[in-house]
């Protein structure tokens, strides 16, 4: 069975929870109702399901190759790029002024998932162009957008994000790539760049680059650093292509999982120079590219829930198809599909329930996104933005973290065969191991919910969050229904765990640092469960009505079910991990390092 798109759950979504009605009333967003998402979402499964997925597996055992300073892709791969960019995916969210469809990011982050499900490695070179053109909207020049947005809107043209070096991971300050002023405006790049995704290849006709570097005399650490875009061939006056730029690729990585994904070492300046053209102005190089960082922070978490996506569906096959051992319950005198046994099914319902609660918590946040950018007033501007920024960390790091549990379980459900390459089960696992690593580790963002999201406010947006959690917990410990009110009271064992950490966080992060950070991660995880599980809740009281209504009352009731698992089990989990943040930072911190 190749991928089938989860078009009903995301619709769902999209309706009830993002409130696709009330963003299709913002300004730009006039056409993009309900009808406008599920005609856009059936034609993006379409090319999924029927031209991507095929390619997945393909590119798993035929991967990206490198030979003579060139990349060749998968078989398939550059064919199936052409037909993304004619189709306008690419362009999806981006503005109509340069040939977008100027979509919300509710519509767009559904469609991203489906790429991603059907094949992640192929789905990294649109996500990187994304960055790319977000950058570029946002601090390139009227020259520069002129000159690049459309090709890369229209597919004609790639983007890459160009920061890590050899002594520079995560630690940007060291980043030593230079560039040196030339007396016509643009620089010269000098450098070496590693873990480039699509840095080479050839399913476009060009690469744009854009690079993080030194101008000559700019201070030390990461307030001297400076965003250039540097293509990889010259564009002329007319727009079309000249003389290939000094930046070339001299090898690709060999990698556990993504493997059709080129990831390439790129060498600045080994003949002369790379031309640069200065994005913005010198030194805010950083702050550009944490456009880039946040965007594509965002479309990680995304491609977690895509792979968990994945697994779960293969699982639910596999456990329909393989025939082993008698029910326990003794309903059958004969072996039976796995399906019936009630591990197996825990194990299918961890795998769906923790899905379905990320795809929700990431299409709410999406919508927040809409509003904090075209939402007339000001003030609901405001409280959106911050709203998504808190969301980032939890969307990138809960959902990857998430999705290495699901298609771990995924192995587990094909006991034996799992282990083995050719089921197609294990590609998932070793796919999904990178999300927690590449745009910031799960620490990073950790890191950043706990200092720029809850102590720096002194955990005024957190708890300003629990309040909305509390309202839809009063809706569903009023409601009749039994389900409704164990799931509100799950709900608030959570919320209650999550308040007593904020507390601790907000309270010690300055005055006891270590021990705050030493429950970064897990803080990071309570607050994802109890968002995710939030919007589970909110699904589950959508759900009942609709069901009472006679409204496609199978789905409906799945989904309620689905709620009360997510509540019973995964939410349940939330007052343990409390109990490890406030009360046991000391076991993390104090074993000396010579006893390590």
């Amino acid at each position: 069975m190749s991928y089938v798109a989860p078009l009903k759950d995301m619709l769902f979504n999209i309706e009830h929870l993002a409130r696709i009605d009330q963003v299709s009333q913002m300004p730009g967003f006039e056409d993009a109702g309900l009808e406008t998402a599920q005609a856009v979402l059936e034609e993006c499964a379409k090319l999924n399901q029927e031209v991507l997925a095929p390619l997945n597996w393909e590119g798993d055992k035929n991967p990206s190759a490198f030979a003579n300073g060139e990349v060749k892709t998968t078989p398939g791969f550059k064919d199936a790029f052409k037909q993304y960019g004619e189709g306008g995916w690419q362009g999806l969210q981006h503005p109509t002024d340069f040939g977008g469809q100027g979509l919300p990011k509710t519509i767009g982050a559904a469609c991203g998932e489906m790429l991603n499900s059907a094949n992640m490695s192929f789905a990294l070179c649109p996500l990187l162009t994304d960055g790319a053109i977000e950058a570029l909207l946002t601090a390139g020049s009227d020259e520069l957008k002129n000159i690049y947005l459309e090709k890369l809107i229209s597919g004609e043209w790639t983007g890459t994000m160009n920061l890590t070096e050899p002594q520079a991971g995560s630690d940007l300050a060291l980043v030593r790539t230079r560039a040196e002023p030339l007396p016509d405006g643009t620089f010269k790049v000098f450098g070496t760049k590693i873990y480039i995704t699509y840095g080479e290849h050839d399913m476009a006709e060009n690469i744009v680059h854009l690079v993080l570097a030194r101008v000559q005399g700019a201070p030390e650490g990461v307030k001297g650093i400076s965003l250039f875009v540097v293509p990889k061939f010259m564009v002329k006056a007319d727009g079309s292509l000249g003389d290939r730029n000094d930046v070339h690729c001299v090898s690709i990585e060999h990698k556990m999982g993504i493997k059709a994904s080129p990831t390439a070492v790129l060498q600045y300046g080994d003949n002369g120079g790379a031309i640069g053209y200065l994005v913005g102005e010198e030194n805010r190089g950083l702050e550009y590219m944490f456009i880039m960082m946040n965007a594509a922070r965002y479309a990680v978490g995304v491609q977690g829930i895509a792979i968990a996506e994945r697994a779960y569906q293969k699982a639910v096959q596999y456990a329909k198809d393989r025939v082993q051992s008698r029910p326990v319950d003794g309903s059958m005198n004969t072996s039976a599909p796995i399906i019936h046994h009630p591990d197996v099914k825990r194990m299918l319902m961890t795998m769906r329930a923790s899905t379905e609660g990320c795809r929700a918590l990431a299409t709410v946040a999406a919508a927040a996104y809409d509003a904090a950018h075209h939402h007339p007033d000001a003030e609901v501007r405001k409280q959106n933005a911050l709203f998504y920024e808190f969301m980032v960390p939890l969307v990138k790091g809960y959902s990857t973290e998430m999705s290495l549990e699901v298609t771990s379980l995924g192995v587990q459900v094909h006991g034996g065969m799992g282990f083995i390459e050719e089921t197609g089960a294990a590609q998932y696992y070793r796919d999904a191991k990178i999300l927690t690593i590449y745009e910031g580790t799960t620490a990073i963002q950790a890191n950043d919910l706990v200092g720029r999201k809850t102590a720096r406010d002194g955990g005024q947006t957190a708890k300003a969050l629990a309040a909305q959690v509390e309202q839809t917990e009063h809706e569903l410990l009023s409601n009749a229904n039994a389900d409704a009110q164990a799931v509100g009271r799950r709900l608030k064992a959570a919320r209650l765990a999550f308040l007593d950490v904020v507390n601790f966080v907000a309270g010690n992060a300055k005055a006891q640092p270590n021990d705050v950070y030493a429950g970064s991660v897990p803080y990071l995880m309570l607050t994802g469960n109890l968002m995710a599980g939030w919007q589970m809740g909110r699904a589950l009281l959508v759900a009942l009505a609709q069901s009472a209504q006679g409204q496609d009352k199978a789905f409906m009731d799945a989904k309620v079910t689905t709620a009360r698992f997510y509540a019973d089990h995964l939410l349940s989990r939330a007052p343990g991990v409390r109990d490890s943040i406030v009360e046991g930072a000391k076991c993390v911190t104090e074993l000396s390092l010579e006893a390590f």
